[in-house]
């Protein structure tokens, strides 16, 4: 398959949007962790989870609709990039982004941030991970990133086994100070560093979510998550040992200024104190789905997922529609997203749409596309074609797309 780039792109990004009318088919698009063991539950071929060599660590996430590099030590630049593809060429979503700007993602997001500033993931492992951050806005600009708050949806469809801990440790127990968080560094290499004695782990329910802002500790457990969340890799890891594995320094401290890297105080001052303590954690972040009635209708239902704002403002949204066999349903949206199809198949204008039941790497699949500002303002069919499975699709939106979208509480 061809890759096109630079000025080439645009010719073809139009062709393919013209045939697909306003929507783009995107290839799946595989990201390994070197630190952490896939979970097996996101379709790939179990021969494919070390495809890239174990050397660059196992395959653990998908990818949706992502203009976003990921941040992994020997990745080849385009790693994490979403990929269109049409007639046997492919390029980039980040290019055809660059090339048709508001055509494609709609004015407001392209004159406030030139580019697609959010995408989504299959996040996919078979135990928990670290209690880590994710940098703000100011604390990543210092290194030359963006800050990245995120949210969580756990899909039934991928989700058939929790997996070995699906639990996840949230945030500090109130009463917790900021010396004992600097003792828990101090003793980095002296073993597990003790620092989920201070944090409490929520038992995690297939069909419900949580939305957490930057600088807030998390320890995700073993769950299939689909991640909406801000255009960033950031990251620091606070806990030195996870199931009986070492977590380097280097993880901690990668997205804090180098002269900052040994500076205990400023790695425990870094964490949001206020939010982490919140004695409501739960009531303040927790999600469960709401039905917009206004988007459903006799045989098909859509749902909020992931909603609410952070800091005071609603970064991404994200829906769940469910067609019942035999209906098709017309959705309209305010803005451009990226969709992905956990069940089921069908037909989402003209073009087919179907989740497959495994993928080889590097194998095309029909489960993925993305839908332009104005085919999703214009509206858009969802058909589904078979006779007894629902079609199940999720999608994600930009910032401010979605004022109407409850808050956190509802």
């Amino acid at each position: 398959m061809k890759t096109l780039q630079g000025n080439e792109v645009a010719q073809v990004a139009k062709a393919a949007l013209e045939a697909g009318e306003g929507i783009l088919r995107l290839a799946p698009n595989w990201v390994p962790r070197s630190f952490l063991q896939p979970g097996k539950r996101i379709k790939l071929h179990p021969d494919d989870y070390y495809a890239l060599g174990t050397h660059r660590g196992g395959i653990d996430e998908r990818w949706f609709a992502s203009t976003t590099p990921a941040a992994n030590e020997g990745a080849p630049p385009d790693e994490g990039l979403s990929y269109a593809v049409h007639q046997g060429q492919r390029f980039t979503l980040k290019d055809a982004v660059a090339s048709l700007g508001a055509e494609l993602i709609g004015k407001a997001i392209w004159d406030k941030y030139k580019k697609w500033p959010v995408y989504s993931k299959f996040f996919d492992n078979m135990g928990p991970i670290p209690h880590h951050m994710h940098q703000s806005r100011e604390q990543a600009a210092l290194v030359g990133q963006e800050g990245k708050p995120e949210s969580y949806y756990f899909p039934p469809q991928v989700n058939n086994v929790g997996n070995n801990f699906p639990y996840t440790f949230f945030g500090l127990e109130p009463g917790t100070t900021k010396a004992d968080i600097r003792r828990c560094l101090e003793r980095w290499n002296d073993g597990d560093n003790g620092i989920l004695d201070y944090s409490k782990a929520y038992r995690l329910k297939p069909g419900t979510g949580w939305l957490v802002g930057p600088c807030i500790l998390h320890a995700p457990g073993s769950l299939c998550t689909y991640e909406p969340q801000w255009g960033s890799d950031v990251f620091g890891m606070y806990q030195s040992m996870v199931e009986g594995r070492a977590v380097p320094w280097s993880l901690l401290v990668k997205d804090f200024p180098k002269d900052k890297h040994q500076d205990l105080d400023y790695i425990v001052d870094a964490l949001d104190w206020e939010a982490n303590v919140d004695p409501s954690f739960k009531d303040n972040h927790y999600l469960e789905p709401i039905i917009d009635k206004g988007c459903s209708g006799e045989g098909y239902t859509d749902r909020w997922v992931v909603y609410g704002k952070v800091r005071g403002e609603q970064l991404f949204t994200s829906k769940e529609l469910t067609v019942m066999p035999g209906v098709k349903a017309t959705i309209k949206d305010n803005g451009a997203s990226g969709v992905i199809v956990v069940q089921g198949r069908g037909r989402l204008n003209n073009m087919p749409i179907e989740s497959p039941t495994l993928i080889r790497f590097g194998e095309m699949t029909e489960d993925e596309v993305f839908i332009t500002e104005a085919r999703a303002k214009e509206g858009y069919t969802v058909e589904n074609l078979a006779k007894e499975c629902p079609l199940v699709l999720l999608r994600y939106f930009g910032p401010e797309v979605n004022p109407q979208a409850p808050e956190v509480g509802a």
